[in-house]
């Protein structure tokens, strides 16, 4: 390193100068890296191909994208869908394979927020990723299956990133305060558990957001009298931005479990009030949306199943809006599931179902099978529904479970008085 390249490294944010170089350093996503996963396996060997990560920010894409290259002993390029184009990405695939022919050196394209590229752009690259010229690394927070052309889907592997725990946050943070090259070591700083951990909690699982905070706690802080930069609660309060939880993890908690439970309990004052309370705190809108959708069938289920279409609409609101205008969306879907009829069959016929799968040989009768054999397992030949005006009675449960029932109506809303269609037409 040169010396301003060590000065741009000084003066970079915390968060830069903490991304480690090894998969040693790395911190989270253990349900993908370990001693002995494929990715890890496939990093350590040089070995990997082109992939698309997939998660939340701050959760390690980009580093990992970095150690991939590192590890490798290629060369790394780095483009943004928002602001490149075709153009850009041509030139960069015309020097990996200068280089590869010269150097023998695979190139690493990492393209940050790569489902912002429309199917002309992601075109270019088919031909450099097949052949190889190229491994491109993708990254992105939105979901790659819904948001990205089939072609590159099918020409990577994907991995999907979560929210950092607030133990490996906290790990993290304690280790940026005793670096003293990267970090804060050589600097006097006395941080409470409570700070730390409200840090760790607030930050919603992003670790550069946490880093943020922590930097701007540090840098803003006075000396004491002791030399000492001592940061409280209160200074990790202040330091936090707009989007952290400005509340502490045991209230989030049992705000949330109050907004949970009164959906269930159909009060729609209630559940407005505590997913305001959780909003004007910095809780992620997504989370609300997410239980009104679980809510949607575990509560109100069969007795109005408009409640999961308006759940999933607010979630919908939630990605294409955003706040504040989604608010209003989810208002309208917290007050329909509180005041819908409310049934629990299908969780009650999930949970039946479940248990059975768990703890049964499930052997499928033989009419129901893809490739039917010549044994005769006396569950009769396949009858094609259609051809008896739509229903037909015949067995489609194995044979060891043949009687049994899962979902049960509940006598509310749209369930009252519903008869299952095998009931009716026994």
């Amino acid at each position: 390193m040169d010396l301003f390249s060590e000065n741009e490294h000084k003066l970079a944010p915390l968060a830069v100068r903490m991304r480690p170089n090894t998969l040693k350093d790395f911190i989270g996503q253990e349900h993908i890296i370990y001693k002995d996963s494929f990715l890890y396996r496939a990093i350590i060997s040089s070995t990997l191909g082109s992939c698309i990560f997939w998660g939340p920010p701050g959760t390690g894409k980009t580093t990992i994208a970095n150690i991939i290259s590192k590890t490798g002993g290629g060369f790394f390029k780095k483009l943004n869908a928002v602001s490149s184009g075709v153009s850009e990405a041509k030139e960069i695939i015309e020097e990996a394979k200068t280089n590869l022919k010269l150097y023998g050196k695979k190139t690493y394209l990492l393209l940050d927020e790569c489902h912002r590229w429309n199917k002309a752009q992601s075109d270019c690259v088919l031909q450099a990723v097949e052949e190889g010229s190229i491994i491109f690394i993708g990254s992105t927070t939105e979901n790659p299956y819904i948001n990205m052309t089939r072609a590159i889907i099918s020409r990577c592997q994907v991995f999907e990133f979560k929210p950092l725990s607030q133990k490996d946050i906290e790990k993290a943070l304690k280790r940026a305060i005793e670096d003293k090259i990267n970090g804060f070591g050589n600097l006097n700083i006395n941080i409470d558990k409570d700070a730390l951990k409200f840090l760790a909690f607030s930050c919603g699982g992003d670790l550069r957001q946490a880093y943020n905070s922590l930097e701007l706690a540090v840098k803003t802080t006075q000396l004491n009298k002791q030399g000492e930069i001592v940061i409280t609660k209160d200074v990790a309060v202040n330091c936090v931005n707009n989007k952290a939880i400005g509340i502490d993890e045991n209230t989030f908690y049992d705000i949330l479990s109050a907004f949970c439970k009164s959906l269930r309990g159909s009060d729609a004052d209630a559940a407005l009030l505590y997913a305001q309370k959780l909003l004007l705190n910095g809780c992620d809108p997504k989370i609300i949306a997410r239980r009104l959708i679980a809510h949607a069938s575990e509560d109100v289920g069969m007795a109005d199943s408009n409640a999961l279409l308006i759940a999933n609409a607010a979630m919908n609101a939630v990605v294409n809006l955003g706040m504040p205008e989604c608010n209003l969306n989810l208002c309208h879907a917290i007050i329909y599931i509180c005041e819908a009829e409310k049934s629990n069959s299908v969780y009650l016929a999930m949970a039946k179902a479940m248990e059975d799968a768990k703890n049964n040989n499930i052997v499928v009768p033989n009419h129901l099978k893809n490739h039917p054999t010549g044994y005769n397992d006396g569950t009769g030949s396949y009858k094609y529904p259609h051809d008896f005006g739509g229903y037909v009675k015949q067995q489609y449960m194995p044979s060891v479970l043949k009687n049994k029932i899962y979902y049960i109506p509940k006598q509310n809303g749209k369930e009252k008085g519903l008869i299952r269609k095998k009931e009716r037409n026994q």
